[in-house]
């Protein structure tokens, strides 16, 4: 099977579109009305990663459902087994071919097949998340959903300058692909800010990238690996983004006693409880709530296309609050309310 249609066509459709039906095929939304007056169909099409990452995809399939339940419509997802240009084709085809109303593509990797899709298929709403469009060539039915990440990055970054006892951060992350680099480059900024607050000299915040690979965003062995290697040298604040790659290593960060992670794109707390033992907040972007917001603007008619920015914060304490003093947490949101209103640069460009 060369990719899953899940909660999508029936087996039949995938069939008659010449592909087999996978044993596991969880219930589907029957899409056969799509293309029918009053009925709105949006598909997700997922990068690498697949949807169950509790992370980036994930985020972006329970907006789309969300969005699904506010239209009185449907939502299914594909997911995309390759990084390249004709898998999110084909996959954004399959979609087409059924006469879906939005089609959501997700990732910064998607953004070529995206915009092609978008000029192949006008009569279609497509949404680009992570993917910033060339604003000389505004099309449309095209909106790309984006997020400055750089300002949660700083947030949790700042956070970090004030936990650490070694004075050692570091980051394990993703591909570096923009929104990646600009989450890490964000934190290190953090980092930093916090260190001159305390009149400290940090070594420099140690970022690792994953290499370019399909499995950048779904490789749990990575993260774990280098997080281990991060804390056999000492770091003591990891920040681990990149969903199944991030998610390894806050797993793995969580074996180690005194020692704290922070986890990307979604509160963590709730979609990777193995982390919980060090895992003191999360770099928010608020994927479904900004998917979700663009296919109520569909219904309503008032779709456009171009860039759109969606909120980005960071996570509650949970358990772990007892261990951020007062003092800092107070400095936390002093610095995040400036970060957000933009008075304070992240300084990164």
């Amino acid at each position: 099977m060369k990719k899953s249609l899940v909660a999508g066509a029936t087996a039949v459709a995938l069939a008659v579109l010449g592909f087999a039906a996978p044993a596991s095929m969880a219930a589907t939304n029957d899409d056969s009305k799509c293309g029918t007056a009053g009925v709105t169909c949006i598909g997700v099409v997922t990068d690498i990663g697949h949807v169950t990452d509790k992370s980036f995809n994930q985020a972006a399939w329970e907006g789309a459902q969300a969005g699904a339940k506010a239209v009185g419509g449907i939502a299914n997802y594909i997911e995309s087994n390759a990084a390249t240009d004709t898998e999110y084709g084909n996959n954004i085809d399959l979609f087409a071919a059924k006469h879906y109303n939005v089609i959501v593509t997700v990732g910064f990797l998607e953004a070529n097949a995206t915009v092609a899709a978008a000029a192949k298929y006008p009569d279609i709403k497509f949404i680009g998340v992570d993917q910033f469009l060339d604003t000389t060539k505004t099309t449309p039915n095209l909106a790309g959903l984006n997020w400055h990440e750089d300002q949660a990055g700083f947030i949790v970054g700042y956070l970090a300058g004030y936990l650490t006892k070694t004075g050692k951060t570091g980051a394990v992350v993703g591909m570096n692909i923009p929104p990646v680099y600009r989450y890490a480059a964000g934190f290190q900024n953090g980092v930093a800010y916090a260190a001159k607050e305390l009149k400290k000299k940090y070594p420099v915040t140690k970022i690792i990238y994953h290499p370019a690979a399909d499995n950048a965003f779904s490789d749990p062995a990575f993260g774990a690996s280098n997080s281990a290697q991060l804390l056999s040298q000492g770091y003591d604040v990891i920040f681990a983004a990149g969903g199944g790659t991030g998610n390894g290593g806050l797993a793995r960060i969580a074996k180690a006693k005194g020692k704290f992670c922070i986890g990307v794109d979604v509160d963590q707390w709730n979609t990777v409880p193995e982390a919980q033992a060090c895992l003191v907040t999360s770099a928010e972007k608020l994927i479904g709530a900004g998917v979700t917001d663009l296919v109520k603007s569909y219904k309503a008619g008032t779709f456009a296309g171009g860039n759109v920015y969606g909120k980005v914060g960071f996570a509650p304490y949970h358990a772990l609050s007892s261990k951020v003093p007062a003092a800092v947490q107070a400095k936390v949101a002093a610095v995040a309310k400036k970060i957000l209103a933009g008075s304070l640069s992240t300084g990164v460009k």
